[in-house]
């Protein structure tokens, strides 16, 4: 359980215009822990109206907060999920980073989860000795295989300066089409192909620039042949596994059966760890409701995304994957050039505060900090401005339950009945006791504003996995044969951590025995003046 003895406050430097953050760092944080000024935890349900911070903050470790040090700042400062980018990180380190994480957790008694974001089939070219100078009608040959150019190649050059470098993809000449453009490093490099045959393919240089080593390339609108996983994934995953991760992120998804690789591979492994799939590139946005619907969770990788498809179309794509998640009650999580600018500068842009404000109000489950924390200067006052920024704007967002939803199961549409019921109560919270998540990720989906939904489980992997989820505040808890024992336990929990009072009203979702049957029941209990009973 993510309880917190005092709370401790974290002020932004004075070179930051002096704008004051203050952290409540009560039990979990999960909904800015009820982040009212100089509250004490136990008097949160005397404040008007309560605050909760419903949208959950990723944060990527990297060299500026993979310390311990670091690391426990991160996580006080309000963080949720911690990403382990393997691009640029191996299985050992991996291993390490888990193993602090979990050290650094215990010790400040506030819990987050992790995932491992694997690298996924890329493209890109080979090595060079020294960076290349590529001028505008320059020609570049990307050599696909051992041979170098071919006759062909070499006759249907101009007189133009000529550069030779290797790529990754031995199909490329056989994907891609004559005229086509090719993008290299993060669309700064613009080629269009002029040739192509079995050696390599021949291009002109539309923009210039210097190419360096081992560069990304995208290919819009070209389905390349790709596996799901390379050889680093599968080692990756392994590593992940041994080490305790909770998500796996599985890069560039194209299709469905992409993600049932990685489902196969995680069940053969004995792993419950759920799947994030990354939409980044165009056959993903094209099968998008087919990877959804194979896919525990989505995210938005706006990164590529904004390369491999019309960069003026990208807001509409973002706002298409977040109804279609809110349409599969599936979580979604936006990423990538949230904070950019604070990679260097103490303060966002106003555009980029926009563009988070964006997110929350399209109720997203998630925002995610890459360079941001990983390289980034200011790390901690990243996710602290995030947190800020959700806080203020999250109060803002229509409380309507999510209509898009399908729910088939009665359990399910039980739960409607449950959020709109603790919507009414005003001040009330839903409690779920589960083993899945199942409960919790249906309530989250149903996105009950200002209900916090607490989840409690006795499995850590449920516990941990429902920390990412809208709105969720998960609890671990030992269950008891006796049902009536564990909702006394766990409404004594709430009291004690301060996230009810006496006399509150909660919404208590369990099973009940009729006839010698159990059943599914929604109960409406008050908190009373009980002491915690032994589960």
């Amino acid at each position: 359980m993510r309880i917190a003895d005092s709370q401790r406050f974290a002020c932004l430097d004075k070179s930051l215009a002096c704008v004051r953050v203050t952290l409540c760092d009560i039990r979990s944080q999960h909904f800015a822990s009820a982040r009212l000024h100089n509250t004490s935890p136990k008097t949160l349900t005397q404040q008007q109206p309560r605050a909760y911070r419903h949208t959950k903050i990723i944060a990527t470790l990297g060299p500026a907060t993979q310390s311990s040090e670091q690391l426990e700042k991160l996580i006080q400062s309000g963080v949720d999920v911690v990403r382990l980018n393997m691009a640029h990180g191996t299985g050992q380190w991996a291993r390490d980073m888990v193993a602090r994480i979990r050290e650094v957790s215990a010790q400040t008694s506030r819990h987050v989860a992790v995932m491992m974001d694997i690298k996924g089939p890329e493209i890109r070219t080979g090595p060079v000795d020294t960076p290349i100078t590529l001028n505008i009608g320059d020609d570049v040959f990307l050599q696909t295989g051992k041979e170098p150019p071919s006759e062909v190649q070499l006759t249907g050059r101009s007189d133009a300066p000529f550069h030779c470098v290797t790529v990754n993809y031995p199909d490329l000449g056989r994907d891609i089409q004559l005229d086509a453009i090719v993008l290299v490093d993060s669309g700064l490099l613009r080629l269009r192909v002029k040739s192509k045959d079995e050696s390599g393919v021949l291009c002109e240089v539309l923009t210039p620039g210097t190419l360096g080593s081992r560069r990304h390339i995208n290919l819009p609108g070209v389905e390349v042949a790709l596996p799901a996983l390379t050889e680093k994934d599968f080692r990756d995953v392994e590593d992940g596994i041994a080490a305790g991760i909770d998500f796996v992120a599985l890069s560039f998804v194209r299709r469905g059966e992409d993600v049932r690789v990685l489902r196969k591979l995680l069940l053969k492994l004995g792993s419950t760890a759920r799947i994030i799939a990354k939409i980044e590139e165009h056959a993903g946005v094209a099968n998008m409701v087919e990877i959804i619907d194979e896919s525990d969770a989505i995210m938005v990788a706006r990164g590529d995304l904004g390369i491999e498809i019309d960069y003026h179309r990208l807001p509409l794509i973002q706002s298409q994957l977040v109804d279609v998640c809110q349409q599969k009650g599936k979580p979604v999580i936006i990423a990538t050039h949230l904070l950019e600018s604070m990679i260097v500068s103490p303060m966002p842009t106003r555009a980029e505060i926009s563009d988070v404000s964006n997110a929350v109000r399209e109720q997203a489950d998630a925002v995610m900090l890459s360079g941001e924390t990983t390289t980034g200067a200011y790390p901690i006052e990243s996710v602290q401005v995030m947190a800020n920024i959700i806080e203020s704007i999250e109060p803002s967002v229509s409380s309507d339950l999510n209509s898009q939803i399908k729910l088939h199961e009665p359990k399910a549409k039980m739960l409607r009945s449950a959020a709109v019921l603790a919507q009414d109560l005003e001040r009330s919270g839903i409690v779920v006791f589960t083993r899945s998540g199942f409960l919790a990720y249906v309530l989250a989906a149903l996105r009950p504003r200002g209900v916090p939904i607490f989840a409690f489980t006795d499995r850590g992997d449920t516990f941990r996995q429902c920390l990412l989820p809208w709105g969720v505040e998960p609890f671990l808890i030992d269950f008891s044969s006796n049902p009536e024992e564990t909702i006394a336990g766990a409404l004594a929990t709430l009291k004690e951590s301060g996230w009810v009072a006496t006399e509150d009203w909660l919404v208590v979702i369990t099973n009940a025995l009729a006839d010698d049957k159990i059943i599914d029941s929604m109960q409406l209990r008050q908190v009373r003046k009980v002491s915690k009973q032994k589960a």
